[in-house]
């Protein structure tokens, strides 16, 4: 059974005593040290946050730079694609027209060769039908 004698009041006084002291020396220390845990924690993972919400902004910002980058290269290509195209256009209708002239000078050249070659015929033929004539009457 629980007496309640000179024993029990030192005990109690002691056991409030021991409260006291371990509080002071113990479990408020212990407090402090878990609560600016939780603000350090809080504060990393508040930091985190906004680190990772600064990145998604950055890749945001750089995948639009990126796309504007991508259609200019696409721009660019396709002025270069046509300025190439103009260009080839352009030499195709020069050297075909090159053409054109050196077929119609060569066409001329052979017209005068054959022209030539027709009035050198024409002479020979007049004098081998001479020949021929002369021939025939001689005989």
């Amino acid at each position: 059974m629980l007496e309640f004698n000179q024993w029990f009041f030192v005990l109690l006084a002691n056991f409030v005593i021991l409260v006291f002291a371990l509080k002071a020396l113990l479990f408020d220390p212990l407090s402090k040290v878990a609560g600016e845990r939780d603000k350090a924690t809080k504060g990393a993972l508040d930091e985190a946050k906004a680190m990772l919400a600064k990145k998604d902004e950055a890749v945001t910002k750089m995948n639009a730079e990126l796309g504007a980058a991508r259609q200019q290269a696409k721009e660019a290509a396709s002025a270069l694609r046509e300025e190439g195209l103009a260009k080839q256009k352009a030499t195709l209708s020069a050297a075909e027209t090159a053409a054109v002239q050196q077929i119609e000078a060569a066409r001329k050249e052979i017209q005068a060769e054959t022209e030539k070659a027709r009035a050198a015929l024409k002479s020979d033929v007049e004098r081998f039908a001479d020949e021929i004539v002369r021939k025939l009457v001689r005989v």
